[in-house]
């Protein structure tokens, strides 16, 4: 038995009573004269027929291709930024686009390849999506052709969504400010990370919100630096903490890796959080709620900002700099002291 013939515009025009003119006219949601009941019509046809337009053929009379790009640097393999990844594709499927999918790791001709790679396959556009907020460099692309980074920035300054890392260091101190504690101290610091903005666009930003927020109530946190956010530092860095600053009520971690590692050393030590003292974070990885007691942390929007970036990309959204909040995700990590 032979295949079942697809249903084509000449069907619908012959079901519904009308000419391929004005079927196309509709189905394709152009501007006509036609009456709202030739309007139906049509479309019912089309229903029951189950017809499927020609997505090669409006692509040759329109030019584009109802697809867009997605270039990651490991976004595709880190559990961390997989909401990316998700975003990208909801928000690409809810405005009826495809999406191709790169995966460069940090080699810079692996970018540049696949930039080009995607412009050659005619997609209507590209994410460059980032797992570390940085400066990326992205080849010159074609007039017209647009271009969004997700969680980063360019030298050319391309239109781009990042977290307002900012607002959320502001937002977690404030956590234990408003839980009356004091004496506080923060583990991550990395100065030639903070400073470096092809390493990170956003760090500064975190930890200026968090050093203003104290200022804002005559305070100073404590602070230590540390070459890397493991969980390795946050548990070699915690017990010297505490020794050369008894009196500390909470610690902020960098990051939740290195809020794990401040956990096992109270652990070690015998101090209860948040009954001995309090712990908040950033980044809300999975560890952080399965954590007992679950632990306070932000979350990086990395699904709300790829849903932004497609947007923008297929003109639902003006092309700009974006900043999105960065939610704070309460858990029990913290004892209210007054």
């Amino acid at each position: 038995m032979g295949a079942t013939r697809r249903p084509t515009l000449a069907d619908v025009a012959r079901l519904s009573g009308m000419s391929k003119t004005a079927v196309s006219l509709i189905l394709n949601d152009r501007p006509s004269r036609l009456s709202t009941e030739a309007v139906e019509r049509v479309r019912q046809a089309a229903a029951q027929l189950d017809y499927k337009p020609n997505l090669a053929a409006q692509s040759l009379r329109s030019g584009k291709t109802r697809s867009i790009g997605f270039i990651s640097d490991r976004v595709t393999i880190t559990r961390l930024a997989t909401p990316m990844l998700s975003g990208t594709l909801r928000a690409a499927k809810e405005l009826d686009h495809t999406v191709l999918i790169a995966e460069t790791g940090d080699d810079v001709s692996e970018l540049a390849d696949a930039f080009r790679e995607m412009i050659d396959r005619r997609v209507d556009g590209v994410i460059v999506g980032l797992l570390a907020a940085r400066l990326v460099d992205v080849p010159p692309a074609p007039p017209s052709f647009p271009v969004v980074i997700v969680n980063g920035r360019t030298p050319d300054d391309l239109p781009s969504v990042l977290p307002d890392e900012y607002a959320a260091g502001r937002a977690m101190a404030s956590v234990l400010l408003d839980a009356g504690h004091t004496r506080v101290g923060f583990i991550g610091d990395i100065p030639h990370i903070a400073s470096d903005p092809r390493r990170s666009v956003t760090i500064a930003d975190r930890l200026a919100g968090i050093r203003d927020a104290f200022a804002a109530r005559g305070l100073t946190p404590v602070e230590v630096i540390v070459p890397d956010w493991t969980p390795e530092y946050g548990f070699m860095e915690t017990p010297r903490m505490l020794d050369e600053h008894p009196d500390l009520t909470a610690l902020i971690a960098a990051t939740d890796a290195v809020a794990f590692g401040v956990y096992q050393a109270l652990a070690e030590r015998g101090l209860r959080v948040p009954g001995d003292i309090s712990v908040v974070s950033f980044d809300d990885e999975e560890l952080g709620a399965l954590l007992r007691p679950g632990l306070t942390t932000a979350r990086l929007p990395y699904e709300q900002m790829a849903r932004l970036g497609v947007e923008m990309l297929l003109g639902v959204r003006e092309l700009a700099h974006e900043t999105l909040p960065v939610p704070v995700i309460a858990r029990d990590s913290v004892r209210a002291l007054r």
